[in-house]
């Protein structure tokens, strides 16, 4: 069997992996010579954000969100979505599922691709299978798993072959109804685009709102939204039977067989296509833990030898895309450090994840919520204004839904968690991960002066909300 060395192997090629490759190695040099580093992936080099989720999604509900705006808008012909060329649209945002750009890229960098499914057979040492042969692949410094994740799909449902993430934006066929079960990002997300191409969409959610992990008014905007287009949604609704007609493995995008009946507690549910949206769960069964004495309870607690690390949505953490980024350049450095026989430099808390949810209205949030800082102990004062209370923000829409919010710590001023709910309100979130991150109290937050009129003058509303206490700073 063929081998290969490298100093860094990464096993998965999403973004997360593509930066863990290129920041590990960067510039580095280690007796005499440049580190090297290796990417092994079985699928396509970009991953599943790049050719089936935030890439694909939003290419899909820009133009819808576009369309949405001149339907509010005086002063504007009201546009209208077309689904061939909205399809279209998709298709060349995800390089027509080709990821002939991204092996440019990698060559370009320095980074070597090994193709194939790659297992872990002993320390730093990787067994690559692919149709041509098994490669072995060894590690001299650092193996960084970088899998990626899957979707939950329970026993009840996998018989009737429901769609997955990638189904719904890689959509082909059309179906004329549609029932999502979820009411997470993916499900909201998705009901927007398959309605706006066509489909008849039923949201059934277990829960009794909709994005459990934002603040209550948040998921209520969404529902009140989703509602608007006609989107039917049963909150608080169990399912208890999945039949379908001839279930077929058809390909991905495409209606998966016959007619699909769901039992649940709000009645009998028929559709021609079921989505299936509860969760998704790190992609580590298949990875050979188990040959060098680990568990995928070890990787998600962080329980590793020092030449393994974990990162984006195979470490358990948040399964976002700048997540996993944000982890590849905490993890690359770390490895270049210490083959440079130094210490990377990092902040002595892990910093908060934002979140866009690219719904209709628009959700953005970092930090803690309300409930969460609570029961974290603090003692909190909240401020929360109407969106469209900042002249910037009015002046986006016509007619302009949601609310924003602050919570800040009534003992030290400073800023926990904030909420964004409102058109184009993940443009405003990244000014709030910078304050929890930098620590900036809200008296010192009011002197951060806004340009009038942008969006960003509702930090000066939400502010002047505070208790007048709030704009000094707090006593000795």
């Amino acid at each position: 069997m063929e081998t290969r060395e490298y100093d860094v192997v990464v096993i998965g090629g999403g973004p997360a992996g593509e930066n863990a490759a290129q920041y590990a190695v960067e510039g580095v040099e280690v007796d005499g010579r440049a580190m090297s580093s290796a990417i092994i992936e079985r699928e396509l080099l970009g991953g599943e954000c790049s050719y089936w989720a935030c890439m694909p999604s939003k290419a899909l509900l820009r133009p819808i969100a576009v369309a949405d705006l001149t339907g509010d808008l005086d002063g504007v012909s009201t546009a209208h979505v077309a689904p061939k060329a909205l399809l279209e649209r998709r298709d060349y945002w995800v390089s027509h599922y080709d990821d002939a750009g991204q092996d440019t890229w990698a060559d370009g960098a320095g980074i070597a691709v090994v193709r194939g499914a790659g297992r872990l057979v002993g320390e730093r040492t990787i067994r690559v299978t692919s149709s041509t042969g098994d490669v072995e692949v060894v590690a001299r410094r650092a193996v960084v798993i970088a899998t990626g994740s899957e979707p939950v799909v329970p026993p009840m449902y996998a018989d009737a072959l429901p769609w997955g993430s990638r189904d719904a934006t890689g959509v082909v066929e059309v179906p004329d109804r549609l029932v999502v079960v979820g009411g997470g990002v993916v499900a909201c997300e998705a009901a927007i685009w398959m309605s706006a191409l066509g489909s008849d969409v039923t949201l059934v959610v277990r829960d009794q709102r909709l994005l459990g992990r934002t603040e209550p008014f948040a998921g209520e905007a969404v529902l009140a939204g989703l509602r608007e287009r006609g989107i039917t949604v049963h909150l608080g609704t169990e399912v208890s039977d999945v039949r379908r007609e001839s279930p077929e493995a058809t390909g991905i995008g495409k209606v998966h067989g016959g007619t699909v009946t769901l039992s649940t507690t709000a009645g009998e549910i028929v559709a021609d296509e079921l989505l299936l949206s509860i969760g998704r769960t790190p992609r580590l069964d298949d990875l050979g833990l188990d040959s060098v004495g680990l568990t995928a309870d070890d990787v998600k607690a962080g329980r590793l030898p020092e030449w393994l690390h974990a990162i984006g949505d195979a470490s358990g953490g948040p399964p976002l895309t700048h997540w996993g980024k944000h982890q590849a350049r905490v993890i690359g450095a770390r490895i270049a450090a210490a083959a440079a026989g130094e210490v990377a430099w990092e902040p002595d808390r892990e910093a908060p994840v934002p979140q866009v949810v690219f719904s209709d209205p628009e959700v953005a949030s970092v930090g803690m919520t309300e409930a969460e800082a609570r029961d974290a102990g603090h003692d909190v004062v909240v401020s929360r204004v109407p969106t469209s209370s900042a002249a910037g923000t009015g002046l986006l829409r016509d007619t302009v839904v949601g609310d924003s919010q602050i919570v800040v710590d009534a003992s030290t001023h400073l800023l926990l968690g904030a909420t964004f709910v409102g058109v184009e309100a993940g443009e405003l979130v990244h000014a709030a991960t910078v304050a929890i991150v930098g620590d900036v109290p809200v008296h010192v937050l009011r002197h951060a002066v806004a340009s009038y009129p942008t969006a960003s003058e509702l930090w000066l509303r939400l502010l002047e909300e505070l208790p007048p206490s709030f704009r000094t700073p707090p006593p000795a």
